[in-house]
C-alpha cells in the first residue's frame, strides 16, 4: 500500500522557519522523482519544487533562494526546508512522487504564517 505522510506544518510568523518531511512507503522511492506542491485558498495547486531521482533539484521562482528540498533515500523521506516566510507562502503543501504515469499525493500539511 502506498503512502505518503507530510508532517511539520504550522503557524509561523512572518519571517520564521519550518522543515516539512514526508515520509514515503510502499513504492521504491529511490526511483521516483519527489516534488512539494502547495495551494493557497482559492487558488491552484501550484508545483513548489521538485528533487528528481538523481538529486536535481528546481524550484518555482517565488521560492528560489528560501526553499531547500532534500531527500534521504535510506529513510525513505523528502524535505522541504523553509526560510524567510511570507504571508503568500500561506497553504496547505502536499508530497507527490512521480514516475513517468505513476502519481501518488499525500495527503497534505497547513502552513499558515502570520503574526
Amino acid at each position: 500500500q502506498v503512502q505518503l505522510v507530510e508532517s511539520g506544518g504550522d503557524l509561523v510568523q512572518p519571517g520564521g522557519s519550518l522543515r516539512l518531511s514526508c515520509a514515503a512507503s510502499g513504492f521504491t522511492f529511490s526511483n521516483y522523482d519527489m516534488n512539494w506542491y502547495r495551494q493557497a485558498p482559492g487558488k491552484q495547486r501550484e508545483l513548489v519544487a521538485q528533487i528528481t531521482s538523481y538529486g536535481t533539484t528546481n524550484y518555482v521562482e517565488a521560492v528560489k533562494g528560501r526553499f531547500t528540498i532534500s531527500r534521504d533515500n535510506a529513510k525513505n523521506t523528502v524535505y522541504l526546508q523553509m526560510n524567510s516566510l511570507k504571508s503568500d507562502d500561506t497553504a496547505v503543501y502536499y508530497c507527490n512522487a512521480r514516475l513517468v504515469l505513476r502519481r501518488y499525493w499525500g495527503q497534505g500539511t497547513q502552513v499558515t504564517v502570520s503574526s
